[in-house]
């Protein structure tokens, strides 16, 4: 290794750790902001997963010629990117271009 103990030194497991591994919060509102971000982060991710997940299966029967099936999917993706939307998980004008842009793949197909 090219950082050897030498007298305190730093050495090359000392430096990768520091460098990976954040510390964790020791003040009291910095530890209830870690918790709250947590759970805003999970919650932002199942917005998120759900959006992209009934995206997929809308623009799968919009190219597979299934209109119908389509359009009966579309209220539900609405739904989920205005609450993706609402909560902030995502921009609002995110959730407008993505609606708009379904809508225009389902009626064009």
């Amino acid at each position: 290794m090219p950082f050897e103990k030498k007298n305190n030194q730093l050495t090359l497991d000392k430096i990768l750790f520091f460098c990976y591994y954040k510390k964790m919060p020791i003040i009291k509102s910095a530890k209830k902001s870690l918790r709250q971000n947590k759970r805003r982060r999970s919650n932002n991710l199942l917005h998120k997963n759900q959006v992209k997940r009934l995206i997929k299966e809308i623009r799968i029967l919009a190219l597979d010629q299934k209109p119908k099936e389509a359009k009966e999917l579309l209220s539900k993706v609405y739904k989920e990117l205005d609450k993706a939307a609402k909560t902030k998980a995502i921009n609002k004008n995110t959730a407008k271009r993505r609606k708009s842009r379904l809508t225009k793949l389902i009626n064009k197909h």
